[in-house]
């Protein structure tokens, strides 16, 4: 019996390996030696030399780190460059005005000429990867404290950089894999002169907006258009008029066959953060305590800023960015939530614990090594358990109300002057003048007090009364703890709210400013704030964080040694990966099925007239109406949106999705609602990425924008049609 039991498990840990095929974000360099045969196994009609090569130009060199936070692809030879509606945003947003609202209306320029220059924004491609874990762990034993692990660390990563082979227009970075077991050099070449080339209206890039966000079906087109300018060498290059369209090492080409179910699709991008090999109890922490933490009070700050944006045009631009970041998370931890749920993934964790605490007893070795590792783990989350909860409370409060924002940078002047004087103060000044214009521009103080008021209340009241700011509660007594009154007495006590009095005394003697700073009553409450978290909190959150650190890394490490049957594949920490799977369907919860596919019927449907999330222009009702879809239309259809099985996550946003022989047949932009819990569980049967089809960008810019010269600066393809 005993036998049969024991032949069950290793079955059970087989099968459970061939089902996630689909899982995993991998290491471009290492695809010939650990995923090229499954991938063809899958579909795949290229090499992984095509996928990434140092040599030849290869799919990697149409790649793009989109200003740190998204990907994009290079598409033409002109250097133009495709990414999300959402990851465009920001850009869109501040070139936006009532008279030109490019975020209502959109944006299209129709010559290089008339493409917009943005002050900051930047694309970098990757040139080359190389494993440089002996050096970076040269001196480094088991009896070094962390910090002085990672001192010995950093030292090693900073003699690794200056000693790179690299040309003088290229940068490098050393980042840390498999929780610090193994490190990697990248190599690579930053761009920064990136121009706004289009944008659809946010009515198609963010049609269903919040409503929609994280849900399938969907029918976003989620797109806008940028320009990677160089000097006349090709070289990287700061902004100015005479620089030239850069042409890339590689541009991507564009199938205009689509997908059908089963079809072979693979991610290239730079997904943000995945903790996937978490003990099951931090999975049972974050689904009971830290997110619905996070999620109770975003709820309030959401529902304050909705409020405004509805009666205010004006409030609308300026918060716009602001809600739809807010409202990201917020709907995915609620998601995250659901899937952990119903995939019983802390049950899973456990019963994986089980086996390999069951591996480490049976072999004398591996138990004096990793025989109390998985119990101290537990009890390391047992500790940390309240400080995760009012770390989350302070950093999620603190961060919404920008009253608290302005009091931060300007107490930075503070402690610029204290530690080295005028010199110390006329250095840190010009920083905080650019900050404070950039926050001012989209501030509403009125909005901000409604915030204060309401998120003021939950710090008080949601938590113990250690992790609380002693000078709110003698605030609260003199206001008899009316939170209306309190905030508004706050605010009317402090021109901190208000941009050109606030700007304007920066221009007053370094002594006058410093002295009124001081004198502040809201700098004298943030830096309470910060005072309190960081004496009840934060010093006890960072020495048992260092502790869980230190286990999670031999727990990775044992994991690899005990579990050699699993194939492992580093979690995301925003270098560049591939990730691969499958068009296919899902069962969202019981008796429901969703397709693969939306269509611009669906756009149709959905569409309620002078509606905030559902209306649509006019331009391309018409255009359905007519079915004038021209070459991107099939059978008199025309289509919007797929999923499929690839493994993605935030960073992900604005990542190619290419078919099996490498083109470009979709724009990843989201994750279905009931598997955002792919960033700690990745799940087979609920996990699916959200792509825009490519065949509706380009509708959209042909038919509806009329920006056919981009289109031909594309180079389309048929590849069923071989």
């Amino acid at each position: 019996m005993k036998y049969f039991k024991n032949l069950l498990i290793a079955c059970s840990l087989l099968i459970s390996s061939l089902v996630k095929a689909e899982e995993g974000m991998w290491l471009p360099q290492l695809l010939e030696k650990l995923n090229e045969k499954q991938m063809k196994s899958l579909g795949m009609r290229i090499s992984a030399k095509d996928i990434y090569s140092i040599n030849t130009g290869s799919l990697k060199d149409a790649i793009v780190s989109f200003g740190g936070f998204c990907t994009g692809e290079v598409i033409s030879s002109k250097g133009l460059v495709l990414t999300n509606h959402h990851c465009g945003f920001d850009v869109i947003q501040d070139h936006s005005t009532l008279d030109h609202n490019y975020i209502r209306d959109g944006f299209w320029a129709m010559n290089n000429g008339q493409e917009i220059p943005h002050k900051g924004l930047f694309v970098t491609f990757i040139v080359r990867i190389e494993d440089v874990t002996k050096q970076a762990m040269s001196g480094v034993d088991s009896k070094m404290s962390e910090i002085e692990r990672q001192s010995t660390i950093d030292k090693n990563i900073n003699e690794v950089r200056k000693n790179v082979k690299k040309e003088t227009y290229q940068d490098s970075f050393v980042r840390g894999f498999f929780e610090g077991n193994q490190y990697y050099l990248f190599v690579t070449e930053t761009y920064r002169d990136i121009r706004l080339v289009g944008a659809p209206p946010s009515s198609i890039g963010n049609f269903g907006k919040d409503t929609d966000n994280w849900m399938w079906p969907r029918h976003t087109g989620d797109f806008s258009m940028f320009r990677i300018y160089a000097g006349r060498d090709n070289k990287p290059a700061e902004y100015s008029a005479d620089n030239i369209p850069y042409t890339p090492k590689k541009s991507l080409s564009i199938s205009l066959d689509g997908l059908a179910e089963g079809d072979f699709t693979m991610v290239f991008g730079f997904p943000g953060r995945t903790t996937e090999y978490l003990h099951s109890a931090a999975v049972e922490q974050i689904m009971t305590v830290n997110d619905p933490a996070k999620i109770a009070i975003r709820d309030k700050a959401l529902a304050v800023i909705d409020g405004y944006m509805r009666k205010d045009e004006q409030i609308k631009i300026q918060y716009a960015a602001k809600y739809a970041n807010i409202s990201n998370s917020w709907k995915k931890w609620q998601g995250e939530i659901l899937g952990l749920t119903r995939t019983e993934a802390i049950n899973k964790k456990k019963r994986y614990e089980a086996e390999f605490q069951k591996r480490v007893d049976a072999n004398p070795l591996w138990k004096a090594q990793y025989g109390s590792l998985l119990k101290e783990l537990g009890m390391a989350y047992t500790e940390i358990k309240p400080y995760g909860y009012a770390r989350d409370y302070y950093t999620e409060i603190i961060s919404k109300i920008e009253l608290f924002a302005i009091a931060s940078q300007l107490n930075s002047l503070v402690a610029a002057y204290e530690k080295e004087g005028d010199k110390g103060y006329q250095q840190r000044l010009q920083v905080v003048k650019n900050t404070l214009q950039g926050l001012y521009g989209e501030y509403n103080p009125e909005v901000d007090k409604k915030l204060f008021e309401v998120l003021m209340e939950m710090y008080v009241k949601d938590q113990e009364s250690k992790y609380i700011s002693p000078q709110v509660m003698e605030m609260l007594v003199k206001e008899e703890s009316v939170y209306p009154r309190w905030a508004a007495g706050v605010f009317e006590k402090s021109d901190f709210d208000d941009m050109n009095t606030t700007i304007a005394r920066l221009d007053q003697p370094a002594t006058d400013v410093v002295k009124y700073i001081k004198n502040s009553a809201v700098v004298a409450l943030y830096s309470d704030l910060v005072k309190t978290y960081q004496t009840q909190t934060q010093s006890n959150l960072n020495e048992i964080q260092s502790r869980i650190n230190k286990l999670q890394r031999t727990y990775m490490q044992a994991q690899m040694e005990v579990m050699k049957e699993r194939k492992f594949y580093p979690d995301a920490n925003s270098t560049l990966r591939v990730t691969y799977g499958n068009v296919k369907g899902y069962s969202g919860r019981d008796a429901v099925k969703f397709d693969h596919y939306t269509y611009l019927d669906g756009v149709m449907e959905k569409y309620k007239p002078g509606d905030y999330e559902f209306d649509i222009p006019e331009k391309l009702i018409t255009l359905y109406r007519n079915k004038d879809f021209g070459q991107y239309g099939s059978k008199g259809k025309m289509s919007v949106c797929f999923i499929a099985s690839n493994h993605t996550t935030g960073g992900n946003s604005g990542s190619p999705a290419l078919d099996a022989y490498g083109n470009l047949v979709g724009l990843n932009f989201d994750r279905v609602w009931e598997g955002t819990m792919s960033d700690i569980n990745y799940d087979p049967s609920l996990c699916r990425n959200i792509m825009v089809d490519i065949r509706y960008v380009l509708f959209i810019v042909d038919k509806y924008a009329g920006a056919g010269h981009l289109i031909k600066e594309m180079k389309l393809v048929h590849p069923k049609k071989k």
